[in-house]
């Protein structure tokens, strides 16, 4: 019997990493139709955003009434429904406000988990973040997550360590590991030729940083530390033929918060980032008629929608992620430049230790990733440095760098979106089997004989 999907999640058009993700993840579910009833989601939302389907359920994630009348919606369907109803709820911190709208403090997704595995209906948790030093709201939250589900899946393989270490006690047997999918397939290059073509990056060397932006993504360190490649490892001719593309506006939550003035300051560390690097720079709302040889940074300052994404990633040659918070254990950015055999330079955040270096031990200082399908760098001011280093290294060895986009192939292959569907779909029928599982009970001895 087919199993309908109910996932509980933010949801395009909410711009939001954790939405896309949900998105890609129902796309690739549908194709399995021998084992997929229906898909559909209980968007959480904040700004009134139109949905559609597989959107039918929108939860207001300021208000407790609606989570709790959505939790009432979801088991009401689940009873109607011939088809066995598997929750899938998508966690984030962020999306958790308490009563007083604080973010991070609520507890709605362990009342959800709660509830469904109450009514019988098999319920899992997506983890996107696994913090090495919880605090005491933290640690109990996905303590409680386990306890009340199924079990918990983790994209990055090294969370689960932190899971079952003194910081959570989460026994190993709720946990599971699944890659975070890949959107993007290996494109030929003639197929890159007419990307550069289209935007009048034919003969570019195309260095690039996509997503929404905010101040823990670090742009103002890849900013000095492109200035610094430039000026100590090309000629001026040379700086006539590469281009840095940063594109995607800033995050709409990261803009609003407390009334603008993070966001405010955040552009004047920019401003004086692209200052102290002398480049010559330009922003613009979208890339046609853009005459790249007269800058070396370029600020896309727009929503990236799929097909620009998709057509970014064909173009880029080198991916920059700076990020600065290095709990992150999942990374669409990260595995989509694998998937489509592009070599990232990131900084040491979980999700990059486990794709670029295997979750190896892993020193200070610059590295080239193990299988040599990455370079891994310090984050903050380090990254400076270490990133100009890293930029010199792969424009300049043309060999290697093709070698490593060899190994970063190998691995996004791997990554495929149908393959994480697939393996969400294997699990739970090992855990609907396990839980339904019935075995011959002998007799029960209790001992007679001491030694």
């Amino acid at each position: 019997m087919p199993y309908n999907i109910r996932i509980v999640s933010t949801y395009p058009p909410r711009r939001c990493g954790i939405g896309t993700f949900s998105r890609d993840l129902a796309s690739a579910l549908e194709n399995f139709t021998g084992e997929v009833g229906h898909i559909r989601v209980a968007a959480i939302d904040k700004k009134n955003e139109p949905y559609s389907i597989p959107v039918d359920l929108v939860i207001d994630q300021y208000n407790s009434e609606s989570w709790g009348l959505a939790i009432k919606n979801i088991i009401t369907r689940a009873k109607e429904s011939p088809n066995p109803t598997i929750v899938v709820l998508q966690h984030e911190y962020g999306l958790d406000p308490d009563e007083n709208g604080v973010d991070g403090k609520g507890t709605h997704f362990v009342d959800m988990a709660k509830a469904f595995s109450g009514q019988g209906l098999t319920t899992l948790v997506y983890l996107h973040t696994v913090l090495d030093r919880p605090n005491d709201h933290q640690k109990k939250t996905l303590q409680e997550l386990a306890g009340f589900s199924d079990g918990l899946i983790l994209t990055s393989e090294s969370a689960i360590g932190r899971l079952e270490s003194s910081a959570y006690k989460i026994d190993h047997s709720k946990l599971k590991h699944i890659d975070h999918g890949i959107r993007m397939q290996h494109p030929s290059e003639y197929d890159r030729l007419a990307v550069k073509e289209k935007y009048g990056l034919k003969d570019f060397f195309l260095v690039t940083t996509l997503g929404l932006l905010s101040a823990d993504k670090g742009i103002q360190y890849s900013i000095r530390a492109y200035g610094r490649f430039l000026k100590e490892s090309c000629t001026d001719k040379q700086r006539e033929r590469i281009v840095y593309l940063i594109a995607g506006e800033c995050h709409p939550d990261f803009m609003r918060a407390e009334e603008g003035r993070e966001y405010q300051a955040y552009q004047a560390t920019l401003a004086k980032a692209l200052e102290e690097s002398r480049v010559k720079w330009c922003k613009v709302k979208g890339l046609e008629g853009v005459d790249f040889g007269q800058y070396d940074i370029v600020f896309l300052d727009a929503f990236l929608e799929e097909s620009n994404l998709l057509e970014l990633y064909g173009a880029t040659n080198v991916m920059v992620l700076p990020y600065l918070n290095m709990f992150q254990t999942s990374s669409g950015i990260l595995a989509d430049t694998l998937g489509c055999s592009r070599v990232a330079i990131a900084t040491k955040f979980h999700c990059a230790l486990e794709l670029i270096h295997s979750n190896k031990p892993c020193p200070s200082g610059l590295v080239i990733g193990r299988y040599a399908r990455g370079i891994l760098v310090d984050a903050g001011e380090a990254s400076v440095g270490q990133i100009a280093r890293a930029l010199d290294f792969l424009v300049f060895n043309q060999d290697r760098r093709l070698a490593m986009e060899k190994e970063a192939h190998q691995r996004g292959f791997q990554m495929q979106w149908n393959n994480s569907a697939w393996a969400l779909l294997r699990h739970i029928k090992f855990i609907r089997e396990e839980k339904g599982l019935v075995t011959g009970r002998a007799k029960i001895f209790t001992r007679g004989k001491n030694d």
